[in-house]
């Protein structure tokens, strides 16, 4: 006779649940797509929309998804659940049926169609098929140096990723260092201080030099800010990641001497070396396509306008072409899997659509909030930063910034439309780039650097344990530094 515990018949009943999760999460998925394509949505307007009167209850369901986020993995109850990513869509999506919900029954069918054609096609889509495009390219660029984990050799792969975070990208430059920094400290018993330190410096202080170094930037040029204003801001840059790289190599430092009795030494005789060379024009062309392929602009030196979606299909295929001319060995030999990039893709689908309330907040709101002063603007813009995707947030600060009347002796930039104060446009940059490093979800490459280590094997902190070290290292170094900005 069979036991009945963990027969044929119990394992059926173990799937029963699942099975209906993928149901769930399949039929759901459609009807967001079908609202998509069938409800009505308004042209973008710059204006303000007027809040409904309970507008904290549109904001509850982005509040839950950071929630999940937060508590889920530290539940011993949940923390295997929230392990699979088909569950973390299925919060995802559970969450953007809340928001959609709320917009249905306060703005009927056009608002829903708003928040989806702005989230999805107009954020989403972008945003995914730069990251999984960078991270493909990357995946098959194989960099192998004889580094060991000693402190001077983290050092060096931080310091590279600052200095061409601005001119790659921060996602670029993440994707391309972190497989080499993961396997210098692959022997290292204290390895996740290494990686926090990486996505602070080279996820996101790094790229405050160019505009293609991280989104917000990005989104300023787009509105008329020249494209080598923020090369201004190198002494802003300079301080902090000098900052930033001192406080590392001193808790590097203070670690590999309490461990290094530990560690085992290294057996082979390695150089450096760099395998998938092919994907490196893919890189710059990736790169180049995010510059010059703007939608509805025209590409520079042409008469040529770039339509929707034309950036995103180069990007998509430059991964293509990644994958089908790099050896499989190399990609073996960076362990790369496509885990990582469905964990983003599950939990920033959730972001993107339930975000769409706290920003009409914030841009209806924001006029009334006092902010007039630089430093107001650096805090509040960095604090909005850390929890919302920081280009958007970037762009509300620059049109209230646009608001604010000029004193003799101040300087302007012009825009596109308006002018804006200059020491405010420098507050509102650094306060935008340099505090979406606050938490995981302040900028794309941050959740995607946690995801790949913990793919190799690190045990990263949660999303409480990681703001334990941006309020304990982070903020306190950048609130010295903006003791020096002008």
């Amino acid at each position: 006779m069979h036991s009945t515990h963990g027969g044929p018949d119990a394992r059926a009943q173990n799937r029963l649940p699942q099975r209906l999760v993928r149901a769930f999460v399949v039929v759901a998925t459609l009807a967001i797509a079908l609202l998509l394509f069938i409800a009505p949505h308004a042209a973008p307007d710059a204006s303000a929309p007027e809040l409904p009167s309970a507008w904290w209850i549109g904001v509850a369901p982005f509040a839950l998804l950071l929630g999940a986020i937060a508590a889920f993995p530290l539940i011993p109850a949940l923390a295997h659940w929230w392990h699979s990513n088909l569950n973390r869509y299925l919060v995802s999506i559970v969450v953007s049926i809340l928001a959609l919900a709320f917009l249905g029954a306060t703005r009927g069918a056009e608002g829903v169609g708003t928040a989806l054609h702005h989230a999805i096609p107009g954020e989403y889509v972008p945003f995914m098929s730069l990251l999984f495009a960078l991270y493909v390219i990357a995946g098959g660029l194989r960099i192998g140096t004889p580094f060991d984990g000693k402190p001077h050799e983290n050092l060096s792969i931080l310091l590279v990723g600052a200095l061409v975070a601005s001119f790659i990208g921060t996602t670029g430059a993440a994707m391309v260092l972190v497989r080499p920094l993961l396997e210098s400290i692959r022997r290292r018993k204290y390895r996740a201080h290494s990686v926090v330190f990486f996505i602070f410096i080279v996820c996101n202080c790094g790229g405050c030099l160019l505009p293609i170094g991280d989104p917000p930037l990005f989104m300023g040029y787009l509105r008329g800010i020249p494209f080598f204003w923020t090369l201004g801001l190198w002494k802003e840059w300079a301080l902090v990641n000098g900052l930033l790289l001192v406080a590392y190599f001193a808790i590097d430092a203070a670690l590999f001497r309490k461990e290094r009795r530990e560690i085992q030494a290294a057996d082979d005789h390695r150089t450096f070396f760099v395998q998938g060379v092919a994907n490196i024009p893919l890189l710059a062309a990736a790169i180049a396509a995010v510059a010059v392929l703007v939608p509805g602009k025209t590409v520079p030196g042409t008469d040529f306008v770039a339509p929707n979606f034309l950036r995103e299909g180069v990007l998509l295929a430059l991964a293509g072409a990644s994958w089908a001319l790099t050896a499989r060995k190399v990609r073996n030999d960076n362990r790369f899997e496509f885990g990582a990039i469905i964990e983003v893709a599950a939990i920033f689908l959730g972001i993107f659509i339930s975000m769409q309330m706290p920003l009409e907040v914030l841009k209806a709101a924001g006029p009334s909030l006092g902010v007039e002063s630089p430093i107001a603007f650096y805090w509040i813009t960095g604090a909005l930063s850390s929890f919302l995707d920081n280009a958007p947030t970037y762009v509300v600060f620059l049109e209230i910034a646009k608001t604010l009347p000029f004193a003799d002796g101040e300087t302007y930039v012009a825009l596109a439309s308006g002018q804006v104060r200059e020491d405010l446009l420098v507050a509102i940059s650094l306060g935008a780039v340099f505090m979406g490093a606050n938490t995981y979800i302040g900028n794309g490459p941050n959740f995607m650097v946690k995801a790949i280590a913990e793919n190799e094997g690190v045990a990263m902190p949660s999303f409480f344990g990681y703001m334990a070290w941006s309020v304990g290292i982070l903020i306190p170094l950048l609130a010295l530094a903006e003791i020096f900005f002008p």
